[in-house]
């Protein structure tokens, strides 16, 4: 026979904490996944920013961090070809261009995905306050009887 006080079914208030919980970690890896897409989109906008003044200067000299807190200057000798990452890390070469063309393409993909992760974390923000009433309720309902 399950525990009642008060008209308060223990059971429900601890099955909607369990609900509580998973929809809690559920928000934690939606925030985190929109974090990371947002920082490749900056990074994209960044690239796309330095291959747009590559093409321009043609002595382009840049800073390459080697590690340890170390720097070291080195001068771009062909910045009209471009290694571009196309995922699975797998390397094509593409003029400057096409890799501009290629990163504003994944930047539209990562802000279409972004709005789709945003969208569930709404949903899940959502359902995370209905229970929190519920429980709220519970507990007054408990408190007041």
């Amino acid at each position: 026979m399950v525990s009642k006080v008060d008209g308060t079914d223990s059971r429900e208030v601890q099955a909607l904490q369990a609900y509580l919980n998973e929809y809690g970690q559920q928000a934690e890896v939606l925030s985190r996944q929109l974090d990371f897409m947002e920082r490749q989109r900056m990074e994209s906008m960044a690239a796309i920013d330095a291959l747009k003044a590559l093409a321009t200067e043609k002595q382009s000299v840049i800073l390459v961090p080697i590690g340890g807190g170390t720097t070291i200057r080195a001068q771009i000798i062909d910045p009209d070809n471009v290694l571009v990452n196309i995922g699975a890390d797998v390397v094509i070469k593409r003029k400057n261009t096409e890799a501009i063309g290629f990163l504003e393409d994944r930047i539209k993909e990562l802000e279409a995905l972004e709005k789709k992760v945003a969208d569930s974390l709404d949903q899940v923000r959502g359902q995370i306050n209905e229970i929190a009433k519920r429980i709220d309720q519970e507990y007054r309902k408990a408190q007041a009887g």
